[in-house]
């Protein structure tokens, strides 16, 4: 990729494409947004680091305490990885227990005990986890289903009195889209309740991104610990945890967990995340998201009934994924019966109709403010001419 702009990419040899991957997620306002490029640039004048705290974090860090229900302290990384390693640190000092539960297909970056199972970029390379992790880090990570309370029922049976915390994306997306069916976080929580463990949402796609108060605030479910990244950068490198004043005030130097990290909360990414969320701060632009999201998601799914191809979508907000398979996919079993040849065949073909799509499987499409409502309906059209170019003769 050579250069974005708005809606767009354009790649090295100067062809211009309909983004849907907006880098991974963070850039909902799409790409060179002018509000984020005039704030980096006059951030960037006054100093690039400072090792020290400045105004501008302190401004952003009490707009995320204002928004997120379960935040009322925040500490801020430099990216979504640090954000979980460190919010598990302060789990497991806060408990006294070492073992971690996480669920097969979500991704919380490359923590080693975190990428067992995991979604994202380690699912679509067909990797069980990752060499370099070791069998003891390993042994302290119990893998349950995601959205089935019966596996984790049994999860809580066999180590609940060694169980630290609960982490979960409380809407998949690393494993395409798969949100949480009804009951299962509710379960979750009064689940932790009862055996002291603490619940940690993994929000780093999904905050600011599905709504103002993240998915917590929209399915009404309060976590202990929250981890952030992506749209809090407004794509600059940054990450967030944060949560209950009494567990946050164990950090550092209030507390005893240690954590640091010599570009946290610098003032470049932090003016880029600014920017960002006081533009997504206005009124009515979660609705125009949504109004996109469903226009995107009735397009498509429009195409796929005249292909006659089995596939389906699965949307939350402005996020969403096209499955190639029968049926609705709810956990990570299930995503990995897709079709991922036909898959692969289709996202050449956008490719060359002038659509930028996720090159897998197994992530998230995202549509930004920068989108159009003849952006939209360009891609629908790729899709409808793509799904009868890339399906087998049989499938139609």
């Amino acid at each position: 990729i050579a250069a974005g702009s708005g809606a767009r990419v354009t790649d090295a040899d100067g062809r211009s494409y309909i983004d849907l991957v907006a880098s991974w997620g963070p850039l909902i306002l799409g790409h060179a947004h002018p509000s984020v490029v005039d704030a980096v640039a006059s951030a960037a004048a006054l100093g690039t680091s400072f090792g020290a705290p400045t105004e501008g974090e302190v401004e952003l860090a009490e707009l995320i305490v204002s928004a997120l229900p379960s935040v009322e302290m925040v500490r801020f990384v430099s990216s979504g990885t640090e954000a979980t390693m460190s919010a598990l640190r302060l789990a497991r000092a806060a408990t006294g227990r070492t073992k971690v539960l996480k669920f097969a297909g979500c991704y919380h970056g490359h923590v080693d005990s975190l990428l067992v199972s995991a979604g994202s970029g380690v699912a679509t390379l067909g990797l069980p986890d990752s060499p370099g992790v070791t069998e003891a880090t390993r042994s302290e990570t119990v893998v349950a289903t995601y959205n089935s309370p019966d596996s984790v029922a049994g999860a809580f049976d066999a180590f609940g009195d060694d169980l630290a915390a609960v982490i979960v994306e409380p809407i998949a997306a690393n494993m395409g889209v798969v949100p949480a069916v009804h009951g299962f976080l509710e379960d979750l929580r009064h689940r932790c309740d009862r055996a002291g463990v603490l619940l940690i949402f993994d929000e780093v796609v999904t905050g600011f991104r599905v709504g103002w108060s993240g998915a917590q605030g929209s399915l009404g479910i309060t976590p202990d610990l929250t981890t952030l990244g992506k749209v809090v950068g407004g794509g600059l490198p940054i990450g967030a945890y944060g949560g209950r004043r009494d567990l946050m005030e164990m950090v550092a130097p209030s507390g005893p967990v240690y954590q640091a990290g010599t570009l946290s909360g610098n003032p470049i990414s932090v003016a880029a995340g600014l920017a960002t969320l006081r533009e997504l701060s206005t009124h009515g632009t979660y609705e125009r998201l949504e109004s996109l999201g469903a226009a995107l998601q009735a397009g498509l799914e429009c195409a796929i009934k005249r292909a006659g191809v089995p596939a389906g979508v699965q949307r939350a907000g402005s996020m969403l994924t096209l499955f190639f398979v029968d049926g609705a996919v709810t956990n990570f079993d299930e995503a990995r019966k897709c079709d991922t040849g036909l898959f692969r065949r289709f996202f050449h073909e956008m490719l060359g109709w002038g659509v930028y799509l996720p090159p897998s499987q197994l992530e998230a499409s995202f549509v930004s403010l920068a989108h159009t409502a003849d952006d939209i309906a360009d891609v629908v059209s790729g899709v409808e001419e793509s799904l009868q170019r890339a399906a087998p003769q049989g499938a139609r």
